[in-house]
């Protein structure tokens, strides 16, 4: 069986496009800007960058959420890491405060 030309980079293009779209998936998947994902118990972590972008919030208020108890934490190599669970916790307990405190702080607009 003999190929034309113009087929054969036809198919070629293809491969090529479908292994480009191979590698975004597995940047996506490693997370926020290729960085590698870490995982406990099979559970993801999240450190405070990526839980800043989730919640739209400041380090500042993530430590004083942690220093009061309101969200729990761990530190591994002097970085501190959330569990996905522990956020849904969080968020579950707290989502009426944040709602009425966004109503506030948008009243005073």
């Amino acid at each position: 069986m003999i190929l034309e030309r113009e087929t054969f980079e036809r198919w070629m293009h293809e491969v090529i496009d479908r292994l480009d779209r191979h590698e975004q998936l597995l940047l996506s998947l490693k997370g926020t800007e290729g960085r590698e994902q870490m995982y406990v118990n099979g559970e993801r972590l999240l450190d405070n960058q990526d839980l800043c972008q989730l919640l739209q919030t400041s380090k500042q208020s993530l430590q004083r959420y942690r220093s009061s108890g309101l969200l729990r934490y761990r530190k591994l190599r002097h970085k501190t890491y959330y569990t996905e669970s522990d956020v849904q916790d969080f968020l579950k307990n707290h989502l009426e405060e944040f709602a009425a405190g966004r109503k506030v702080s948008m009243s005073k607009r």
